[in-house]
């Protein structure tokens, strides 16, 4: 894949910089000599990408097709923020080149299966692309500082925990104040890749009697909202509100956030370090370039936030029109470049670490 000239250079300002990542894993590598380094113009590249799925990358792939469709004027990249199911659905179904997805191809749900059907020449991989920490938001006006273990969150979101007073959140802030509001707690209603890790993690850490879904288990109740937006804003209107959401929506909110304890007990304060701290230790678990990672919620690692997610793209590796390999192999080889990396820094999403970024640009050369 060619790369002639460069996007001029945009000015970036993060809690974390890609750029500065020397020998730290945490990172993506600044050695771009096997990598495509920017966005950069191809007087031949025309057409459209429709994709669809992920609300979570919603916010990145808002920013990359702005900085690739200034770079590449004949190309449109539509992206409908649908929801990480009904985007794997949509791909399924070949109405879209590639979806966005916050969990793998389901095993238990044939979806693997289903999309190499419809890649007919080849097979479906999934390429991790971007890492969206999950946030525990909160709206408790007076109480700053809020920590939660994962016992006590699965407590509150499996209707167990209905006060703010309640003895479990009184044994996680002993020096709060806190009021005896109801809680409120919001889920997403619609299937969402958030709510698979997010059960996910409370399967692993806490004492959840549901098997971990897209589709949010209707015997744990609560409140239902539809999208990260609607998520977001029904936590800021409504006192006495929790829900969980990626970060980039509780910043864009200016949400409060919890601190969660990780497998060692250790409360901690989420940010894009911390949660790079998480995913640095994710396990590749697919075969060749289907990039499937297995997270380890119950991390002991310190200062290692535990709820996050990875964004995917999934994809043909074979089995594309010509039209639209050619355009998907150019738009995700500029999202996995240098460029399209530090584009995320501001946005509310951590770095793929360094080795996992090294395999996603391999996988993406790989599709024809």
């Amino acid at each position: 894949m060619k790369y002639a000239g460069r996007l001029a250079a945009v000015t970036l300002v993060g809690a974390l910089s890609l750029a500065a990542c020397g020998t730290d894993n945490n990172t993506a590598s600044t050695d771009t000599s096997k990598a495509p380094a920017s966005a950069g113009s191809d007087a031949g590249l025309s057409g459209t990408i429709n994709a669809a799925g992920s609300s979570a990358q919603a916010n990145a792939i808002d920013e990359w097709k702005k900085n690739f469709q200034q770079a590449n004027s004949g190309v449109s990249v539509n992206y409908q923020p649908s929801g990480s199911g009904a985007g794997v659905q949509a791909f399924i179904q070949g109405t879209v080149a590639f979806a966005g997805s916050d969990s793998a191809l389901k095993d238990d749900k044939g979806e693997p299966a289903q999309a190499d059907a419809r890649c007919k020449t080849g097979k479906a991989i999934n390429i991790p692309m971007v890492t969206g920490p999950v946030a525990v938001v909160y709206n408790l006006p007076g109480v700053e500082g809020l920590q939660l273990s994962p016992k006590t969150i699965g407590g509150i979101f499996n209707s167990k925990i209905t006060k703010w007073d309640d003895a479990a959140i009184k044994a996680d802030n002993p020096d709060a104040k806190l009021p005896s509001t109801p809680i409120q707690a919001f889920h997403r209603s619609d299937e969402s890749g958030t709510s698979d890790n997010f059960t996910k993690f409370l399967s692993k850490t806490a004492d959840w009697p549901y098997e971990p879904a897209k589709a949010w288990p209707a015997e744990a109740k609560g409140q239902g909202a539809k999208g990260s937006d609607n998520i977001a804003q029904s936590v800021k209107s409504t006192a006495g509100a929790i829900s969980y959401v990626e970060l980039s929506y509780a910043e864009n909110s200016s949400l409060a956030k919890a601190k969660v304890a990780n497998g060692s007990g250790e409360f901690v304060e989420l940010t894009p370090e911390s949660a790079a701290k998480t995913v640095e230790a994710a396990e590749v678990t697919g075969q060749g370039n289907d990039l499937k990672l297995s997270i380890d919620y119950a991390t002991k690692a310190a200062g290692a936030y535990p709820i996050v997610l990875v964004t995917y793209e999934i994809t043909c590796e074979k089995g594309l029109t010509p039209e639209e390999a050619k355009l998907v192999k150019s738009f995700l080889g500029y999202t996995a470049s240098d460029e399209g990396q530090k584009a995320l820094t501001g946005l509310g999403y951590a770095p793929l670490p360094a080795t996992v970024l090294a395999k996603v640009r391999t996988a993406v050369e790989a599709i024809s």
